[in-house]
C-alpha cells in the first residue's frame, strides 16, 4: 500500500511538472490572417509567414514574456469561442474594447487607440461627413459588429455589412455603395493607396484595441498587462507602431488608466432589441430569401430544360457543352461561384480593357449564382425523367403523324413531369437554406439578418428560435406539397 500510495504521488507529480513546463513552453495565439494589412498578413516574399504590426507586438510579448507565442489561424468571428473552449490563451486580432466582452472576458490594457475613417470615391464631391450620408440616403458599407457599425446604426444610417475588409472598398469602387466607414488603420492600408478612393472629413469617434484573455487566467491578464506596460514604457510598442505607419497623438493617451475604461453604445442597444422591434427585420430577411430562391429557382428550371434537351437531342457539340456545363457547375462550391462572379468579373473587365463593364449588382449576382448551380442538378432530373417515358410513347405519336417537337410538348413532357416535380421541390427547399452563402457578398437574408442582430443584442436563443420557426414556415409548406405530389404521381 505504501508503495502504491507512492507511486500515486509521484505520477501526479511528474504530471503537473509536465503540465507546468507546458504551460512555461508556449502560449497560444489566435487571430484571423485573412483580415488582412496592417493587423495580421502573409508575408509577400514569404507566403508561409505572417507580418503585421500584431505579429511585431506578439514577438515583442514573447520576449517580455520568457515565453514563445505559437500563433493558431482562428476565424475572426470564432476567436472568442477559441479562447472559452482552451483552444487558445490570448486573442489579439484587433478586437475592440465594449463592455459586453469586457463582462465576459478579461481585457488587457490597450495597446492601440483607434478612429474611424470615411472613405468615398475620389470623383465623388458629394459627400464630406458622415451626416452628409444620412442626408443623401447613401449606403455605407462597413464591418458586421464594430464600432462602425454600431455608428451607422446609431446615426440611421444605411449600412451595408461585409465579413472583410477589402470587399467594401472594392464595391465602393465600382459603385455598390457610396462610402465606407472603417477603422482608420483598415482605411489606411485598404483605400488610401488607391488613386480612385479618397479620405474624407477627419476621423470620428474613439475606440480602444486590447487582447483578450479567459477570466480565469487572472495571473496570465496580469503579466501580459505588465509587459504591454514595459513595452509602452520602454518606447517599443511606438517603434512598432511607427513602422507600420500607425502612430499618432491619439497613441499618448495609452498611458491614461481611465482610456482603457471604454466607452460603448452596445449596452443601451441590447436593451433596445424587443422583438416588436427585431422580428420585422427578420420578416424582411425572410422576403428576401424568398425572392432570392423563386427567382433563382426559376432561372434553374429554365436552363435545366434547355441543357437536357441540348444533351438528349442536340448536335455533338452541343452535347459537349451541355454535358460541360453540367459537371462545371456541379463541380464547384456556390460560394466561390459567388466571389468570382461578383468580385473577380469586374477587375476582370478592367484588367482585358472590354470596353464594357462586368459589375453585376449583387442580387443579380446571388440569383444567377444559384441559378447556374442548380440548372446543372436541375438538368439532370428533367434527363432522367425524360428518358422514364418509354420509347413506344414517341413511336404511338409519330404514327399519328405528331411532329417530333409536338409529340414533346403535348405528350412526353406532361408524363415527365409526373417524374420531375417532386425532386425538383425538394431541390427548392434545399435552395431556401442555401441563400444564407450570399452574406459573403452582403445580400442581408434571413439568417445573415439573425447574426446582425444576434450578435448586437447578444439573444442568440431568443432570435435564433424565431429565425427557425421562420425558415420551417417556409420550407414546410414546400416540403408538404413535394409529399404529396410523390404520392399522388408516384402511383401512375
Amino acid at each position: 500500500m505504501a508503495l502504491g500510495a507512492s507511486l500515486a504521488l509521484a505520477t501526479v507529480s511528474a504530471a503537473a511538472d509536465v503540465s507546468a513546463a507546458a504551460t512555461r513552453e508556449s502560449l497560444h495565439w489566435g487571430a484571423d490572417s485573412e483580415g488582412g494589412a496592417p493587423y495580421i498578413f502573409k508575408d509577400p516574399d514569404d507566403l508561409g509567414r505572417n507580418i503585421g504590426f500584431e505579429v511585431d507586438l506578439i514577438d515583442a510579448l514573447s520576449r517580455e514574456l520568457g515565453v514563445p507565442i505559437k500563433f493558431h489561424q482562428y476565424g475572426f468571428e470564432n476567436l472568442l469561442l477559441g479562447l472559452q473552449r482552451g483552444d487558445l490563451d490570448i486573442a489579439l486580432n484587433g478586437l475592440e474594447v465594449t463592455p459586453e466582452r469586457t463582462a465576459n472576458f478579461r481585457l488587457t490594457r490597450p495597446y492601440y487607440v483607434y478612429r474611424l475613417q470615411l472613405v468615398t470615391r475620389a470623383d465623388d464631391d458629394r459627400i464630406a461627413t458622415l451626416q452628409d450620408c444620412k442626408t443623401l440616403a447613401a449606403k455605407v458599407g462597413t464591418l458586421g459588429e464594430t464600432a462602425a457599425s454600431r455608428l451607422l446604426e446609431q446615426m440611421g444610417i444605411e449600412a451595408k455589412v461585409y465579413d472583410g475588409q477589402m470587399e467594401p472598398y472594392r464595391d465602393l469602387e465600382v459603385g455598390n455603395v457610396d462610402a465606407v466607414l472603417l477603422d482608420l488603420p483598415i482605411a489606411q492600408y485598404c483605400a488610401k493607396p488607391n488613386p480612385k478612393l479618397k479620405f474624407v472629413g477627419a476621423p470620428v469617434g474613439k475606440g480602444l484595441y486590447a487582447a483578450a484573455i479567459r477570466k480565469d487566467r487572472t495571473e496570465l491578464a496580469e503579466r501580459i498587462d505588465a509587459a504591454l506596460q514595459r513595452l509602452l514604457e520602454s518606447g517599443e510598442l511606438r517603434r512598432i507602431l511607427e513602422k507600420w505607419d500607425l502612430w499618432n497623438d491619439d497613441q499618448r493617451e495609452l498611458g491614461n488608466a481611465e482610456l482603457a475604461k471604454g466607452s460603448d453604445f452596445l449596452t443601451e442597444s441590447r436593451r433596445k432589441y424587443t422583438f416588436d422591434r427585431y422580428f420585422p427585420l427578420l420578416c424582411h430577411g425572410a422576403w428576401v430569401t424568398l425572392l432570392i430562391s423563386v427567382e433563382s429557382m426559376t432561372l434553374a428550371m429554365v436552363l435545366g430544360l434547355f441543357v437536357s434537351l441540348a444533351r438528349m437531342y442536340g448536335p455533338a457539340p452541343l452535347r459537349w457543352l451541355a454535358v460541360g456545363y453540367v459537371e462545371l457547375f456541379r463541380g464547384i462550391p456556390v460560394l466561390l461561384l459567388l466571389y468570382v462572379l461578383y468580385y473577380g468579373l469586374p477587375t476582370l473587365s478592367e484588367t482585358l480593357q472590354l470596353g464594357f463593364s462586368l459589375n453585376f449588382t449583387d442580387w443579380t449576382v446571388a440569383v444567377l449564382t444559384f441559378g447556374l448551380n442548380y440548372g446543372a442538378y436541375e438538368a439532370e432530373i428533367y434527363r432522367g425523367g425524360i428518358s422514364s417515358i418509354p420509347l413506344g410513347q414517341w413511336e404511338a405519336a409519330a404514327s399519328l403523324g405528331m411532329s417530333p417537337v409536338k409529340t414533346f410538348y403535348r405528350i412526353i413532357l406532361p408524363q415527365a413531369l409526373r417524374v420531375i416535380m417532386p425532386p425538383v421541390t425538394n431541390d427548392f427547399v434545399a435552395l431556401f437554406k442555401d441563400t444564407s452563402l450570399v452574406s459573403g457578398i452582403a445580400v442581408v437574408e434571413l439568417t445573415k439578418q439573425y447574426q446582425l442582430l444576434s450578435k448586437s443584442s447578444q439573444k442568440y436563443f431568443e432570435i435564433g428560435l424565431i429565425t427557425a420557426v421562420i425558415y420551417l414556415c417556409m420550407s414546410v409548406p414546400l416540403s408538404w406539397v413535394a409529399r404529396r405530389l410523390e404520392k399522388r404521381w408516384g402511383k401512375g
